[in-house]
């Protein structure tokens, strides 16, 4: 792939992949999104005082980013897990703006998470610990080093990379979530929805970021004995 910098309506960048008539980020605004999906409606929404995060598409860091800021922000160590098959070249990351939209020593911080070695749990800063996966998510080739809270599945959309979301590894994160777990995704496609809850989560749509009017979120409900 050989993604193209592009500027996104809030002023965050965001990278487009012609290949696949694709972009890592929403083109009404990379930050905004992020926020809105996987902040807004995933970690703060989950009411875990240490939650283990599992990122599905590391791709540009964003989302590990915006993490990391609010779990300084709320005192809440956190540990962070992501997969990615294909990390980004160091020169695209060299042109990616969210450090310096994000606060004092933001761009410090998203330095630290993209230079951090693949594979080995390191501490970012006092409280959050990243787990870097390289691996191919589809494959059985990777675990988890225990269940998590939160999950953010940021692949692709399910038109570009229908094997990111088939029923098998939707089962397989319901499996990887605790109880209460949380999922949350962009996509609110009916395929997804209904694959989601065959796998046991409880789903419900909210409303999307800018662009977009829905998006899921699945909670593992506690089992009752």
């Amino acid at each position: 792939m050989n993604p193209i910098l592009k500027n996104t309506g809030d002023g965050s960048a965001t990278l487009f992949v012609p290949e696949m008539n694709e972009q890592y980020h929403s083109m009404n605004g990379a930050i905004t999104e992020s926020n809105h999906v996987y902040l807004g409606n995933g970690f703060n929404y989950h009411a875990s005082a240490n939650p283990v995060v599992f990122e599905v598409g590391f791709g540009t860091g964003l989302n590990c980013l915006l993490t990391a800021v609010q779990a300084q922000k709320q005192n809440r160590p956190t540990f962070y897990i992501s997969i990615e098959k294909f990390p980004l070249e160091q020169e695209l990351i060299n042109q990616l703006n969210y450090g310096e939209l994000v606060g004092e020593n933001g761009s410090t911080l998203f330095e630290k998470i993209h230079s951090c070695t693949w594979n080995i749990p390191t501490e970012i800063i006092p409280g959050f610990k990243l787990l870097k996966l390289r691996a191919d998510f589809n494959t059985e080739n990777w675990a988890l080093p225990e269940k998590c809270d939160v999950i953010y599945f940021d692949a692709f959309g399910p038109d570009k990379q229908p094997e990111m979301w088939s029923q098998e590894n939707l089962q397989r994160l319901y499996n990887f979530s605790s109880d209460n777990g949380v999922f949350v995704t962009y996509s609110a496609k009916g395929e997804v929805r209904r694959r989601l809850k065959t796998a046991g989560y409880n789903v419900e749509r909210l409303p999307g970021p800018p662009g977009k009017m829905e998006m899921l979120r699945g909670i593992k409900v506690l089992s009752k004995i």
